[in-house]
Formats: C-alpha cells, structure tokens, sequence
C-alpha cells in the first residue's frame, strides 16, 4: 500500500464521525418537524415527564433556633399531693394535657354538667335562634326542681339572660332547665342534644341525664330517664367541654366573672358566685384567701355523691389554663379551691407557649416541587402557618422534628398561597411524657404561570431523548 492511497484511507476514516453527525442532527430534524404537528399529544408528553410523585417525608431535626434560656426542673405530680379523685390541666389552643391524674375516669360532675347546658343555650344567642332578652316562662318541671335555686314558681317570667346568670354564677337549677326547656320542647329533648353534643366534641365517657346534674331520684317524678342511668363525665371530658367554651364564646367571661346579681328586688333576690377564686375577690374578706390572679370561670359543682367539684379557667401572660378537678372533701366548699390552686400553679409556674415555626418560614434542605406545564417546572414552599407548643420554661428547640409530604400531580398555573403538601412538626420536651404534634399546610412561595405550547414541546422533546438517551445507555 502506498503512502498516498493510505492517507486517503486515513482522511475517509477520519471524516465519517462528521457524517454522521451531520445524519444524526437530519433525523433528529425530521422528528421535530414530524413532531411539531402534534403539539397536544406531545404537551401530554410534558405532562407524564414531569407529573411524577412529589410525596417525600423528611425528618428535620433542630428545626428552629434552640433558646439560650436554661431549662428549669419540672415537679412531679405526685409532689403536689393532691387530695382529689381525679384532676386535669389543659391548654385550649394547642390541647395539651400538662398534668393528668385519674383523668380518664367517669364520675358524677354534679353542677359541671350545667357547662354543657351553657354552651348550648350560648350556642342558640350566637346562632340567632335565641336573644338574651327573650322572655321564658317558667313551667311545672322547672318550678319543681331542688338543690340550688332562684325559687321560680311555675308561670313566672324572667330574660334569657337573667336566667343564664342564674345558672352560671348561681348554678340555679330551676333556671337551668327552664332554659333547657326554651330550647327543646322538654328537658328529656334537651338532654338528648346535651349527649349529641358531647359525641361531638369527642367526649368519650360523658353521660347526660338532665341538664343540671342532679342526681335522677333528686329530679321531679315523671321526668327521670327511664334507663336509670347517671350523669357522668371524666375530668378529661369537663376540660373539653370548658375548651369548647372558651374557645367558641370567648365572651364567656362577662358572665362568669359577675360576683353578685340582683335577681329580683330585695336582699333574697340577689346571687352570689359560688366562684370563691375569682381575681376580683382579692378585695372580699371571705374569699381574699382563695383569689386567684387571672382567674374568670368557670363552674363549681357539688353533691353527695360527687363530693366537691371545680372547672376552673385563668389566664397569665397571654396564657390560658383549663384546671379540672374532681371528688375533693365533700365537706369543705373551699376543698376544692385549694387543690385547683396546686393545679394551676404547676401550670403557670413551670411551662409556657412558645412559637417554634414561625409563619412564612421556607423548610431548609428541601428541593422545590415539581409543577407539570408550568413556565418554571417547580415552585418553592413556605408554612402556611406558625406553629406553637406548651414548653417547659426555658426549653429549646433541639426536640423538634419534622417531616414534610408533597403532592404530586401539581399543574400550573398555580397561585402564590396554593397548597402544595404539609409538614408535621414533633417537638419533645424533656420532663414531659409525650410528644405533641402539629401539621401545617406548606404552600407555594411564588406564582407559577402556565407555559405556552410551543415550550411545552421543546421541554416534552427534551424529555423524550433525554429518555431514550439514558435507555440506550442502560443496555451497555
């Protein structure tokens, strides 16, 4: 072989790459001419490519700034000795149990079964179907009732309001179920919502046999439930119930901080608030002693069997606490005072709430979504919402976890503010028994605008040979 006919062989060899480049960008041509006649189906390609699962979860520990503040020791509650059959603390934003004791037992509330009465005459002022200043007649049933009372005779007439008060401060039992009554037709009717309502809430042992709380052989003959079953509610339950109203009628204190009410003219028709820890009794010399700083509600009860009840509510540095306690000396009214002090004292003495996640707050480390025909193929995301837990005093932060999960399928366009997944913070506290638990919506940061068709075939072209690329490379 001569030195001139190799080099040519050499030149030839040299150059096919060339070629077949140049082939290779002709059918690569052919198919975006063929291809671009059908931009519908190849804008569903699009949308295959990119609509695949978003759903991811990811743990995140040290999800906020830990405080510098140090943590202070929380008591046991075996160190409150208290002289109760059950008690509860509870705060009503976040639900959180703080002290628990026997809270999960059934025993008779006696006049802490008037709260559910409460809620729902409120229920009906607040929905329009009554007016505090509608006129009730009192009927037989109400007239007959015992225990404590505003002495009503049967046709007597008084406001809804006067009534309310009555029940609220004075735990009337007359006027209770004339209330009850004004809102069914019979107080057996009532009951039946009282036990609706309950089911509602998510009360697991509550029982309602009247609306008062009496036992059923102290209510009048012929209006007892004829399955002979007693009222009953947890402590748990009473500080639901008292969550429910604190929470929906925020105005509740304007009723249950009034210390004394003139019923009817003269010293006989004046109420006193069987309240003794009111704040606003620090200045009376029979209850200065069991005053309490904050407190305005909520409701006493007592009877034979239930011995010395109190659901009691007060609020500390922007704080509000739910105490509920239960089954204290059935001979000392002020028994019941003194426990629910220990109570609420553990409470505000040793925790707080405190934001952890605050609103608007991007998830560090994490990747956009993917959003399927967009102008951007994917978007940021931020909480929707700030999120707050009941702490220990001083606690930090290293007990948060979180774990996000996105939805899949997002199309465009999409809005600034469109939900886009949740994120689940756990925080842990240590010195208290379990963790709480909060979601919030992540939703997306910016708006995503829909992308024009003929984007939408470059990308979903893109994304066909990008495809076939890495199949064809998968075979070697």
């Amino acid at each position: 072989m001569t030195s001139t006919y190799k080099s040519k062989v050499e030149k030839n060899r040299f150059a096919q790459p060339k070629f077949l480049k140049r082939s290779a960008a002709s059918v690569l041509l052919i198919h975006m001419l063929c291809l671009s006649v059908v931009p519908a189906n190849l804008a569903s390609a699009a949308a295959d490519t990119t609509t695949q699962s978003q759903t991811t979860t990811t743990e995140t520990k040290d999800a906020a700034t830990p405080a510098t503040t140090a943590q202070k020791a929380i008591p046991t509650v075996e160190s409150l000795n208290l002289a109760v059959k059950s008690a509860v603390l509870l705060e009503p934003t976040t639900g959180e149990v703080i002290l628990s004791l026997d809270a999960e037992t059934a025993l008779p509330p006696a006049s802490m079964t008037k709260m559910m009465t409460e809620y729902i005459v409120a229920e009906q002022v607040k929905q329009g179907k009554l007016g505090w200043d509608d006129v009730v007649t009192t009927s037989a049933n109400a007239a007959a009732q015992v225990g404590s009372r505003v002495f009503l005779a049967q046709g007597d007439q008084h406001t809804v309001k006067d009534l309310y008060i009555a029940m609220a401060i004075g735990s009337a039992n007359d006027a209770t179920v004339a209330l009850a009554e004004t809102v069914a037709p019979t107080e057996i009717e009532f009951v039946k919502l009282m036990n609706s309502e309950a089911k509602r809430m998510g009360m697991t042992t509550a029982h309602f046999a009247n609306s008062t709380g009496l036992d059923i052989a102290d209510m009048p003959e012929g209006t007892r439930p004829s399955d002979g079953k007693e009222t009953v509610m947890s402590a748990m339950d009473a500080a639901i119930l008292a969550k429910y109203i604190v929470t929906d009628h925020p105005d509740f204190n304007e009723f249950t901080t009034i210390q004394s009410y003139q019923f009817r003219p003269g010293d006989s028709g004046r109420i006193d608030n069987l309240d003794w820890m009111l704040e606003a009794n620090a200045t009376v010399p029979n209850f200065k002693a069991y005053a309490y700083e904050g407190l305005d509600g909520l409701k006493t009860g007592h009877t034979a069997a239930a011995g010395n009840n109190f659901t009691g509510t007060a609020i500390r540095d922007g704080m509000r606490l739910i105490s509920v306690v239960m089954g204290t000396d059935v001979n000392n009214q002020g028994s019941r005072f003194v426990e629910t002090r220990k109570v609420l004292d553990y409470g505000f003495n040793n925790f707080e709430i405190k934001e952890m996640v605050a609103a608007g707050k991007a998830i560090e480390g994490e990747e956009p979504v993917a959003v399927a025909k967009g102008k951007e193929e994917s978007v940021a995301y931020e909480t929707a919402g700030a999120i707050s837990f009941v702490v220990p005093k001083g606690a930090d932060a290293s007990g948060l976890k979180m774990q996000s999960s996105l939805e899949s399928g997002l199309e465009a366009p999409i809005a600034k503010g469109d939900k886009v997944g949740t994120a689940t913070y756990t925080y842990q506290a240590e010195g208290m028994a379990e963790a709480q638990t909060k979601t919030v919506d992540l939703v997306a940061s910016a708006d995503v605008e829909k992308a024009g068709w003929f984007k939408q075939l470059m990308r979903a072209i893109g994304g066909f040979f990008s495809d076939l690329f890495e199949g064809i490379k998968n075979l070697f």
